[in-house]
């Protein structure tokens, strides 16, 4: 339950709240988070459903938001098709649309050497382990962007030369593409390479794939430019002789829990392993090489920053040196243990019968038991807090509330014995599922028995560890322009646990829009927000939880009367714990010019031993927020608690002075996202 507050804050009122977006995604660059629609097409004419795993996005670079394209999805928003010929499989590939293309067959290339030219906002996605390519692969041009290739077998395009200088036929090839994440494939025997990004080619990932039986593995580069950023993690790289990778002029290049093999006793043997080429920046961590000689290299030009890599067997050059940079300043990533990745990748690695999750400990969870809601009486439920009334107390595993498209004006509360539930639109897009209600502080409660305090009003309350809420939208439409006569607190969504995962969801509202409680002062709780809209205008993120805003939209709203003025964050935080996290975000509206705070310190009932904490990085702010960002609340002030900024750009963005504390480079290594959230690693499940 929230605290009260000690003393009213600014009594203005607003008019009520039309859902819907906002803003175009590409202010901040969010993805989209929805189930494929409907039935969809296939090739042979019958309908099909993809894997579920189909409609997942990238981690890594290919997650970052930039060069116009809010991280990658593929064809996630397309039509679904099943293909079993190279004729089909070529069709979908090079058409405009986008697609998820189920390749559910073994097909070879005619000719030999074959690479289909694939286009923008793509998903090429194995059947189980049935969907192989042989003799050939698949190309991505120039600009080609948002292309996923994942659970593919793509061998045996060897032409009986082993350092082919003859025949370019590669597994992937890329050429000035960018957004690409190329995931648990089986890449094996091709004439030349088995993955080539190429020229300026960038935002890639490659992830839990098996490399082997090829002379070049893997090259990166090829051109003056240094602006491929990369990231190469979980792959087993197996009997293959050179380009482990070989990265040339990538401006950020991160492997991290790869296993280098060369197995002894075998005719191909590894000249070198990983090799930081021209003026690469490299950060190599956990990583476990094993028999290979000259298992890391740098030219005296480039970097190498190892981490905690173990050499077992190897020989010749291993080398680092110079600086490199900080992954986390671009996206969240948890290392698993290095003595662990040669048994973790060896099972889980390459195709997969069922890839829903990655085989790893920290990943494995039960199967969720899934209700499902809908207004029109064709779910299990009508409404969405009938079906959280169905869920069994202390539930020992995931339940998912799959809620289909429509509008649900009620309140719902996920209470403390219900946890590891999932609220989810099942619709295309997070507009399409809609909770909303119209409480305010103050407003009288039905029964008779007083009246709603702020976190009383919320549409939404949770109070349930392990929840999580993704593909929908969660609102407060308090209609203040008509109930003047009443505070104007209406909270959207309250949460009052720990490990709360909010994905791909809008929270709307005026004042006091998110509340990211705790069950008690003394307990912890967590929330981590991604892909994500938070829309208000006072105070309209507070609390005391621990939480981060993480590549998401912040937007800045006008009062009801149509003035611009307001405050986003308002933390209520304890001593010795974090408080609320910007990171990697947008912080945009249509208000005025310098009219918005990032924040004030809530002293909540007016405790002085309380510590507020805000801080905002990475993000792009615009000429809204004001030049001296920060300001005092109800006595108290700001300057006597933690707020500060990091590398944020834009036009309301500014350089450090008194009045605009920036962290060091040094404060800030220890204020990232995963700094915030400790042991745990949000997770969809």
């Amino acid at each position: 339950m929230s605290e009260t507050r000690s003393k009213a804050r600014h009594r203005r009122r607003k008019t009520a709240l039309a859902v819907g977006l906002p803003l175009a995604l590409s202010a901040a660059g969010v993805i989209g988070y929805g189930a494929l629609p409907g039935a969809q097409t296939q090739a042979s004419a019958a309908t099909t459903a993809a894997p579920v795993w189909a409609t997942a996005t990238a981690d890594g670079f290919a997650s970052v938001n930039a060069l116009g394209q809010n991280g990658t999805y593929g064809g996630r928003d397309g039509q679904i098709v099943t293909v079993k010929t190279l004729a089909d499989l070529e069709k979908y590939a090079t058409a405009s649309e986008p697609y998820v293309i189920v390749v559910a067959a073994t097909i070879t290339m005619d000719p030999v050497g074959k690479e289909i030219k694939v286009q923008s906002n793509k998903t090429i996605v194995g059947s189980g382990t049935s969907g192989q390519i042989v003799g050939g692969g698949f190309f991505l041009g120039s600009g080609v962007h948002n292309v996923i290739i994942r659970n593919l077998t793509i061998r045996d395009a060897y032409q009986g030369v082993w350092n082919d200088k003859e025949h370019d036929f590669d597994a992937i090839q890329m050429d000035g593409a960018h957004h690409v994440w190329i995931d648990h494939n089986d890449l094996r025997h091709m004439a030349d390479g088995l993955i080539d990004v190429r020229k300026d080619s960038t935002y890639v990932t490659v992830s839990w794939n098996k490399l082997s039986q090829d002379n070049k593995a893997f090259g990166i580069g090829w051109t003056e430019n240094v602006v491929t950023d990369i990231t190469i993690h979980h792959n087993w790289i197996r009997e293959t002789e050179q380009r482990n990778p070989s990265t040339d002029n990538a401006a950020h290049a991160h492997l991290y829990n790869n296993f280098l093999e060369d197995v002894a006793g075998t005719d191909i043997n590894s000249s070198y392993g990983n090799y930081s080429r021209g003026a690469t920046r490299m950060v190599l961590e956990n990583s476990y090489f094993q028999g290979f000689k000259n298992p890391v290299i740098k030219d005296s030009t480039a970097s190498i920053v190892q981490k905690g890599n173990t050499f077992v067997g190897t020989s010749g050059r291993n080398e680092s040196g110079g600086t490199a940079f900080d992954p986390k300043t671009y996206y969240a990533y948890t290392l698993d243990k290095t003595a662990d990745v040669p048994a973790l990748l060896k099972s889980g690695v390459g195709p997969r019968s069922s890839i829903g999750t990655t085989a790893t400990a920290s990943t494995k969870a039960a199967a969720a038991t899934t209700l499902t809601v809908a207004k029109d009486g064709s779910g299990q439920y009508s409404t969405v807090q009938a079906a959280v009334n169905a869920v069994p107390a202390n539930n020992p595993s995931r339940v998912v509330i799959s809620v289909k498209p429509g509008t649900y004006r009620e309140l719902v509360k996920v209470p403390s014995n219900k946890p590891h539930v999932t609220i989810q639109g099942s619709g295309g897009s997070r507009n399409d599922t809609v909770i909303v209600y119209n409480n305010a502080s103050g407003t009288p409660k039905p029964d008779g028995s007083g009246t709603y305090g702020t976190g009383g009003s919320a549409t939404v309350a949770v109070e349930a560890d392990d929840f999580q809420a993704r593909n929908l939208t969660i609102s407060n439409d308090f209609d203040e322009a008509s109930h003047q006569d009443i505070a104007n607190q209406a909270v959207a969504l309250r949460t009052a646990a720990d490990k709360v995962f909010l994905d791909g969801v809008i929270v709307s509202g005026d004042q006091d829009t998110l509340l990211v409680d705790t069950a008690a002062k003394d307990k912890l709780g967590r929330v981590y927000m991604t892909n994500s809209y938070v829309i208000g205008n006072v105070d309209f993120i507070f609390g005391r939880a621990t939480a981060v805003i993480d590549k998401s939209v912040i937007t800045l709203k006008k009062r009801w009367n149509g003035t611009s003025a307001g405050y986003v964050t308002a933390p209520s935080t304890a001593a010795g714990r974090k408080g609320i996290l910007i990171a990697n975000s947008t912080v945009n509206g249509d208000v005025s010019s310098a009219s918005f705070y990032l924040g004030r310190p809530w002293h909540a009932g007016g405790d002085a031993s309380l510590d507020p904490q805000t801080t905002v990085r990475n993000t792009s702010l615009s000429a809204a927020i004001k030049s001296t960002p920060w300001t005092d609340m109800s006595g108290f002030s700001w300057k006597d608690d933690r707020f500060a900024e990091y590398k944020n750009t834009g036009a309301g963005s500014g350089a450090a002075s008194s009045d605009r504390p920036q962290l060091t480079d040094a404060q800030a290594a220890g204020q990232e996202v995963a700094d915030w959230l400790g042991d745990w690693t949000p997770s969809s499940s």
